[in-house]
């Protein structure tokens, strides 16, 4: 471990920081390009695989941006898809990112250093940098904007530039250091350990925009609000969420032990699909998903007395056809994301005539990254870690998610030592309660 990130955890000043040397490289989870075609025709595309631990260049500050040493970090299914190289291979961003000149031609490397999640501290700063100093302790917002293009004045998540960071952007969070805009910073709310703090900005950020956004599906008090797998990183957000907002969660899981987390959260109803007999089947018939719509439809209306105002779904295929026919009247389907693939079939009938809605919705724009992290660091909204894995086991960590054997969010600690460090108010974290921050915890990888 280079002298910079031995100073970080050891807790330096921030005069400390900035007189010790940036190291020339970094360790990092990454991809090779070399590598992009070792997949072709093998059915189990295994993340282990494909994903490298090692030393990587550090690059080069542009003004606005920051380097951050990452105490902690998380999966996201964009990891898994970058590991897989599909539905193509992210180094197709890096060239288009690479070919707009400047600073931007950086990411245009045979590596990618992935990774949309992080908590940190501040080490270095671009000259332009106002807002923020080194050795402020931060959570990253996972969107990269250009502030000179007119539609991020709006909406960020409009403009054509948006980029999701680790993702379409190289020098992600899962390593020892990562480089983003200062337009992405965040304060990291200090009843948090760093790992428990890494696991909430893109899926909280994401299911905020989703539901309480004017952006989104704008739920008001008293929506039904049907949650499609309630216990994954976007679900477990939603349900807080809408129980925050005053709507009655409606969560759909796979298995009893995932029922059980779901109860303790204080999920109005919760739905054991395979109890019920309602398979998510594969989205390729719309006669089986009207069909399952009506069985799904029926447990709903006998447990709430009508139907969902609003359905979210981040599944995609398998579930969109059962999502479009069991919204209500005039409901809405709010979509991202599609884990189960992205070619959904619906029938349109029960869409049209029924006056139903569908939004796409993507991550969350910087002004709704700030209302949701407000939340957080109020302790109103509650982290949903579930396993934490060394940065030596990054591949492990992925290969879950990508296998859907976790619930919540799997953590990865980067610099950070052991779990459980980094909490700045101890009062906070007691008034909000241990339960409540380890609803989901789990011994996997490295305990906490």
């Amino acid at each position: 471990m280079d002298s910079l990130a031995e100073a970080v955890i050891s807790g330096a000043t921030p005069d400390e920081l900035a007189r010790e040397k940036l190291p020339a490289e970094y360790t990092a989870t990454h991809t090779r390009i070399e590598d992009v075609d070792m997949f072709k025709g093998v059915t189990d595309k295994d993340v282990r695989k494909s994903l490298r631990v090692s030393g990587v260049p550090m690059p080069e500050l542009a003004p606005d941006e920051v380097l951050v040493a990452v105490m902690a970090s998380s999966i996201n299914y964009n990891t898994v898809w970058s590991a897989t190289f599909e539905p193509l291979p992210t180094f197709n961003f890096l060239k288009r990112i690479g070919k707009t000149g400047g600073f931007a031609a950086r990411h245009d490397q045979p590596f990618h250093v992935l990774g949309s999640d992080a908590s940190g501290v501040i080490v270095r700063m671009g000259a332009g940098v106002r807002r923020w100093q080194i050795g402020d302790r931060v959570v990253i917002n996972p969107v990269q904007v250009d502030d000179q293009e007119p539609a991020t004045h709006s909406d960020g998540m409009l403009g054509t530039d948006q980029r999701a960071w680790g993702f379409e952007t190289n020098f992600g969070g899962l390593a020892h250091y990562t480089v983003v805009r200062a337009s992405q910073l965040l304060p990291k709310a200090p009843h948090l350990t760093w790992e428990e703090a890494a696991s909430t900005p893109l899926c909280a950020g994401t299911s905020y925009r989703m539901l309480a956004s004017d952006r989104g599906a704008r739920m008001k008090q008293g929506d039904v609000v049907l949650i499609w797998g309630a216990t994954g990183g976007l679900g477990a957000f939603a349900v807080q969420l809408v129980k925050n907002g005053g709507g009655i969660a409606v969560g759909v899981v796979s298995s009893e032990s995932k029922a059980r987390v779901l109860r303790e959260m204080g999920c109005d109803v919760v739905i054991n699909r395979t109890e019920i007999g309602l398979g998510t089947g594969d989205g390729a018939s719309t006669l089986d998903a009207v069909e399952q719509g009506k069985k799904l439809g029926r447990v709903i209306r006998q447990e709430v007395g009508e139907d969902p105002h609003i359905v979210f779904d981040n599944n995609g295929k398998a579930t969109f056809g059962i999502s479009v026919f069991v919204a209500r009247r005039g409901g809405t389907v709010i979509t991202c994301g599609s884990s189960t693939g992205y070619q959904h079939l619906y029938d349109n009938r029960y869409l049209w005539m029924n006056l139903k809605r569908i939004i796409g919705s993507h991550a969350a724009n910087y002004h709704e990254q700030t209302e949701c992290n407000r939340l957080v660091r109020l302790g109103h909204l509650n982290p949903v870690l579930s396993a934490v894995f060394p940065l030596a086991e990054v591949g492990e960590a992925t290969r879950q998610v990508q296998l859907n054997r976790h619930q919540g969010k799997v953590g990865v600690l980067c610099l950070s030592p052991e779990p459980g460090l980094g909490v700045t108010d101890p009062e906070l974290r007691a008034r909000v309660g241990e339960a409540a921050l380890n609803r989901m915890r789990v011994e996997a990888g490295v305990a906490g």
